[in-house]
């Protein structure tokens, strides 16, 4: 190749890669443009703005990324102890007139078109399951079953099968149903039709969906208190199952995991079972996947009442409390530091240092909203946020001083003892159902959260019972314990129809056969032989034994029940 042919295929080349029309790259434009440059003007004949020009331009850009970058709030140190004013809750609790039975404030939550559903999808399901053995289960019976249910929160037994064992009978349960029947009913108990199931959007709670529906929406009709709390929530449960969650801080670390929104007095008003991501509804903003949580639980929340909004540091986050400040809802709660854009603490070191019941406060206007952060050390440093009280008025706590070995006084800001009051709802919620809770197994995963909302709806009617008689004056001697409560439900729900059962548990083995004290008496009424296949009504008995057996010329059943 001669060297001719070999410029002319670089200039070919050159030409080829031409500099896109849209190119910012200004030097390029520089060397490829064959513009003079004028001295006296001091600028290219290709009309190139000025220096003045351009800056402008520059800071016009600026200003409009600045606009679409949200701004961190300012944080700054109050210098007086300036004590906010607290908001006034601008509704109140109804007064009830009359205080209704435990099984009327029960029925408020299981009634009778969630019965139906229920009915409905267990007999359907039974006959999915084996055409030939179908369930014909009526309301009544779903109600004896729910009865026997609450019975067994009640007595404890370890074992179901105890409740109908001659050793450790249970009237209660084992007259209302047989065996065999309460547990078909058990097997065959559904809620939703399997054969509906969506293909793409699969919903984890599909088989569960009805109840928590119906649930849902009778909890969010309940009268709120002025102070709310959104709390985790812990269903015990061990089995196999993608929803079975493990949080190490709670009594029972493993079971499903629900999000409850309820009032300091433990009443709950909604509640939202974790099955992972969540896609957040288009009519609510995104402020995280955990404050999602919380936009979620206060839809029910009436706006602009001034109502007070308690959550920990998995949901605290300064725009959650912004949104909901929109809304006319007032917010405290514990922290993260990484939470807290822009604000510079004291350090834990310096705090430590400075003593036991020392604090650091920074305020911050956003827009009408002033956000309060404080940092108290107790025993350890621990922070807050909140957006109607801050550190003002500081108060004394006791506390319990190791090395002193006596209890001493402790300064205690405001939103602290705010925080520590009110943030307890659903843990006194828990700490109810824990009492007296159903140990049911059960094959099927859902079966353990329907029996954890029969005892969160039993427990939520006591709460609405003492609420109600503390609004009618009631005193507290007067009013029914949970234990009792609970009692009148389940023999409400049980004494719609009840089986007779035997008359007295045949002994065991041990005891018949011991050929020890088995004395024959006479009693004044008939009853029936206990020796099978005898049919004959004496009136003799054994006195150990407490069974009647026949005793006559031509039937000794005394002598076989005592010898076979």
């Amino acid at each position: 190749m001669d060297a001719q042919t070999f410029y002319r295929s670089k200039k070919h080349d050159q030409e080829v890669r031409l500099i896109p029309s849209d190119s910012e790259d200004s030097e390029l434009e520089e060397i490829d443009s064959e513009e003079e440059w004028t001295p006296e003007s001091g600028l290219r004949e290709t009309g190139m703005p000025d220096d003045n020009e351009s800056l402008d331009e520059e800071e016009n850009e600026a200003e409009a990324s600045q606009e679409d970058v949200p701004r961190l709030p300012r944080w700054r140190t109050p210098h007086n102890a300036n004590i906010t004013n607290y908001p006034e809750w601008q509704a109140g609790l109804p007064k009830s007139d009359d205080i209704k039975s435990p099984y009327e404030y029960f029925k408020m939550f299981f009634s009778e078109d969630i019965l139906e559903v229920v009915v409905e999808q267990s007999n359907l399901y039974a006959i999915q399951c084996n055409t030939n053995k179908p369930l014909n289960l009526t309301t009544k019976e779903l109600e004896q079953f729910m009865g026997t249910a609450v019975y067994m929160s009640l007595f404890g037994l370890p074992g179901t099968r105890m409740f109908w064992n001659k050793a450790t009978r249970v009237s209660q349960v084992a007259d209302t149903m047989s065996l065999n029947r309460w547990e078909f009913i058990k097997k065959c108990l559904h809620f939703n039709n399997n054969e509906v199931r969506q293909g793409e959007n699969v919903d984890h709670l599909h088989k569960i969906r009805p109840l928590v529906t119906h649930l849902t929406s009778k909890l969010q009709t309940i009268p709120m208190g002025e102070k709310l709390a959104v709390d985790e929530q812990m269903v015990p449960f061990k089995g196999r199952n993608r929803l079975k969650q493990y949080l190490p801080a709670k009594p029972k670390k493993w079971g499903y995991k629900i999000l409850v929104l309820a009032g300091s007095d433990g009443v709950p008003h909604n509640f939202e079972i974790y099955t992972g991501r969540v896609v957040q509804p288009p009519e609510l903003p995104d402020v995280g996947a955990s404050g999602n949580v919380v936009l979620r639980l206060a839809q029910p929340i009436p706006k602009h009442q001034k109502h007070k909004l308690f959550f920990d540091n998995w949901f605290t986050s300064v725009p959650l409390i912004l949104t909901l400040a929109q809304q006319g809802i007032h917010c405290a709660g514990t922290v993260r530091s990484n939470r807290l854009p822009g604000v510079s603490m004291m350090c834990d070191a310096e705090l430590k240092r400075t003593g036991r019941g020392s604090f650091d406060q920074k305020t911050a206007m956003v827009g009408e909203t002033t956000l309060h952060a404080v940092k108290w050390y107790d025993n350890r440093p621990v922070s807050l946020l909140s957006d109607y009280i801050g550190a003002h008025p500081v108060t004394d706590v006791d506390r319990w001083d190791g090395k002193q070995k006596k209890v001493i006084r402790v300064p205690c800001p405001a939103v602290v003892r705010e925080y520590n009051k009110n943030m307890g709802g659903v843990d006194l919620l828990d700490s109810l159902i824990a009492l007296y809770r159903t140990k049911i197994r059960s094959n099927k995963w859902y079966h353990r959260l329907m029996f954890h909302f029969i005892d969160m709806t039993t427990v939520t009617a006591w709460l609405l019972y003492k609420r109600d008689c503390s609004s009618t004056g009631m005193s507290k001697e007067e009013q029914i314990r949970l234990y009792t409560f609970k009692s009148y439900i389940g023999e409400s729900l049980c004494k719609k129809k009840r089986r007779r059962g035997p008359a007295t548990p045949i002994p065991v083995p041990e005891v018949r056969l011991d050929a020890t004290a088995h004395w024959m008496v006479m009693d004044e009424k008939k009853g029936r032989c206990k020796v099978p296949g005898c049919k004959g009504t004496p009136k003799a008995k054994c006195q150990k034994c407490d069974v009647r057996l026949c005793f006559t010329s031509t039937s000794n059943c005394f002598l076989r029940f005592h010898t076979e």
